[in-house]
């Protein structure tokens, strides 16, 4: 199997293109905003070091939790690559990602959490490679108590370090990002076709004016 894996949910922008388990070309870039720009460019330099799109199976594309813009920015390029090449593109959540990228040799469950901001994470337990719960978006408190139900663990993500407290003998992986690897293990399994997965609201709430309306009249007090 031949895939091209993009990643643009979290802090940075990620682009894999792997044969089976073999990772080809890694490119990765630190950046809070700016993927619309820098990510065809990126694609274009993956694929021409690795000989070009030929032989291509799958594309596969980070859909959440993570950033509304950069999940909307990946998504849509990948869609639109995959229409081209005529493709088939496949979701990724960026927990499975962030945990599959994690040594399981020693049994421990995983938890991957993400530090969502406003006092939340979010988080899913992973028994070995396999998820032991549903990805879901969880209260400082209550994420905390899932690491310490789950006793020994490996936490990683972002929010790891505010879970560590809770579970002591955790090992903590502070990544912001999926790692290479961890991108191609969740795209060589994906089976679902890439729709994005918001486990809370954005921020952003659509206007209750259309540009030029005049704001209602106030009714007298």
């Amino acid at each position: 199997m031949r895939g091209l894996v993009i990643d643009t949910a979290l802090g940075g922008l990620s682009v894999v293109l792997f044969e089976d388990a073999h990772i080809l070309v890694f490119r990765h870039e630190l950046m809070a905003k700016g993927h619309q720009e820098r990510l065809g460019g990126l694609v274009r330099d993956v694929a021409a070091e690795a000989g070009g799109f030929a032989g291509l199976d799958r594309i596969a594309v980070t859909v959440g939790p993570g950033s509304f813009t950069g999940l909307r920015v990946g998504l849509a390029f990948a869609l639109g690559l995959g229409a081209a090449l005529d493709r088939p593109v496949l979701g990724v959540t960026t927990l499975e990602a962030l945990a599959l990228g994690v040594d399981v040799a020693d049994g421990l469950p995983v938890l991957a959490a993400i530090d969502a901001r406003r006092g939340e994470v979010y988080a899913q337990a992973f028994a070995g490679d396999r998820p032991s719960g549903e990805p879901e978006a969880l209260t400082l408190a209550a994420a905390r108590d899932l690491a310490r139900a789950l006793g020994p663990a490996r936490l990683v993500g972002s929010g790891a370090p505010l879970l560590a407290e809770a579970c002591p003998a955790a090992a903590v992986e502070a990544l912001a990002a999926p790692s290479p690897e961890g991108l191609v293990a969740a795209a060589r399994r994906a089976d679902r076709p890439a729709r994005p997965l918001y486990l809370r609201a954005p921020d952003a709430t659509p206007p209750t004016r259309l540009p030029g309306q005049p704001r209602p009249a106030r009714e007298p007090s």
